[in-house]
């Protein structure tokens, strides 16, 4: 049976990074965060209806990718990372997200820590925040019940960090 495995985090704390290392440790498939797709494409400001479109991209292709997967499926960002940002940005959400939050199944969050250090790029808005919503993605988990792990640790250990939690809990 299939376990999927959400990494979610603030900006620039390696999301992308661990889900292409735990997706090439067991052999599997990753989904990629759609929003830098989606962005690419709009190249401008974004809207409270564009982080819409990209939750509903962002479901669509992993549940392409889940079809081609047996064991595992790291995806990189979900529903609980769209609900924070249009909260945080325009104080209200999408009921769409909000109700595709408790429908859909992850088998475990991994809460990536901004314990690494801060790498710009032009998508990435919040260098001074981390710390803030880090807490706020904790909250969200601890509020819905979900079940995760904070991510910490430089490198390859933080790789064997979320090694470590995925053996221990989902064998």
């Amino acid at each position: 049976m299939l376990k999927r495995i959400a990494i979610i985090g603030p900006e620039s704390t390696g999301k992308t990074t661990l889900a292409q290392d735990l997706a090439n440790h067991y052999s599997t498939l990753w989904v990629p965060e759609y929003s830098r797709e989606y962005l690419a494409e709009i190249q401008g400001e974004y809207s409270y209806d564009d982080v819409l479109n990209i939750a509903m991209g962002q479901l669509e292709k992993e549940n392409q990718l889940a079809k081609q997967c047996s064991e595992y499926l790291f995806i990189d960002t979900e529903l609980i990372i769209n609900k924070v940002w249009c909260e945080y940005k325009w104080k209200t959400c999408h009921r769409w997200i909000l109700d595709r939050l408790m429908d859909h199944h992850y088998d475990l969050y991994l809460l990536t820590d901004y314990d690494l250090p801060w790498e710009f790029d032009p998508l990435r808005e919040n260098p001074d925040t981390r710390d803030e919503l880090f807490e706020i993605y904790r909250n969200e988990l601890d509020d819905y019940g979900f079940e995760y792990r904070i991510i910490r640790g430089q490198g390859e250990e933080r790789l064997t960090n979320a090694i470590e939690f995925i053996n221990m809990l989902m064998c």
